[in-house]
């Protein structure tokens, strides 16, 4: 399955796809942390029934129901993220 938007459109010739790769990982462990973050507190609070609704409606949308590097690829795209390359810092 490709992800939308295309490396053309998220590189947009001032990185290559070497750094692309490399900041979209760094993204997608980002998202997965936060997912497991938001996953404990509903756990927490489910498991003191401070709530009755279910785990899943506590999390975030987008961190349960897509895979990691897709959020990373779409906030990197919409400009969440911003990838810095050493020679910029």
């Amino acid at each position: 399955m490709m992800i939308k938007p295309s490396i053309e459109q998220l590189t947009k010739g001032e990185i290559n796809r070497y750094e692309l790769v490399i900041a979209t990982a760094k993204c997608a462990r980002i998202v997965t942390d936060e997912y497991v973050e938001q996953r404990e507190k509903a756990d927490k609070l489910v498991a003191n029934k401070m709530t009755d609704k279910p785990i899943s409606s506590l999390i975030d949308n987008d961190l349960r129901n897509k895979k990691a590097v897709e959020n990373a690829v779409q906030r990197i795209y919409s400009g969440e993220y911003k990838i810095i390359l050493p020679k910029q810092e």
